[in-house]
């Protein structure tokens, strides 16, 4: 069930130059364009507002739901090279936004409502500045290092760089699907980076990014045997 208080807000980012699959944010995807698969989430999950920040006419024109504030992204936010701290911290004073913020990614289609809540209730206890969500990944990663000139910099623990793989701790990486920060503390700090990060870990079939058309036809075959 929906969470019933405290209120949040939901931001979802959408913007129109995609070089991998273009306009895949409104591409039909099992029925519906991409984006409304976050929107329609967002509502599942208890959202009482609902924020995208856009640059696509097809949206800011769209008939949508009541609970959705539309913000128009401006264009030196809308590069491909454009991180996404100033695009949200535009996006909440623009809005004017107050309050805990979860922001959805239209690209990872297959998160689930209950997936929101979950996140939202691990950041309810207080302690994390920002919650995110994330999946699990190849413990090798912690044989990895960089280099220094011709020196090897591990990147962890230089033991991990000699151990057998199965010896190794459990990696997770972030899957970009869900954040949860409170804007007040995210447009002071400017960043999501923060020494108190919560995370929420989802299985790897729910943790799909569409970035290509192959990442699309495989979403809309999981969406199709995963049930809701």
């Amino acid at each position: 069930m929906p969470l019933s208080s405290p209120a949040w807000t939901a931001v979802i980012p959408l913007r129109a130059g995609s070089k991998g699959l273009p306009s895949k944010n409104i591409r039909p995807l099992a029925g519906k364009p991409l984006y409304r698969h976050a929107l329609d989430q967002a509502l599942a999950a208890g959202a009482s507002r609902v924020v995208i920040t856009t640059d696509m006419p097809e949206v800011l024109w769209a008939e949508l739901p009541t609970e959705v504030t539309l913000v128009e992204r401006p264009a030196e936010l809308a590069g491909d090279h454009i991180p996404m701290a100033p695009v949200l911290q535009h996006a909440l004073q623009a809005a004017d936004v107050h309050g805990t913020v979860v922001l959805l990614q239209a690209t990872s289609p297959l998160r689930r409502a209950a997936d929101i809540e979950s996140a939202l209730t691990v950041f309810s206890g207080g302690y994390f500045e920002v919650v995110l969500s994330v999946t699990e990944a190849d413990r090798g990663v912690l044989k990895w290092g960089t280099l220094r000139g011709n020196r090897f910099q591990p990147l962890s623990d230089p033991a991990y760089c000699f151990a057998n793989r199965q010896s190794l701790p459990p990696v997770v990486r972030p899957n970009g699907a869900i954040y949860v920060l409170d804007a007040e503390g995210f447009i002071a700090r400017g960043s999501f980076v923060s020494e108190r990060i919560g995370v929420l870990q989802m299985p790897l079939e729910r943790s799909q990014d569409v970035d290509t058309l192959e990442d699309f036809e495989r979403c809309e075959a999981l969406l199709k045997q995963i049930s809701p």
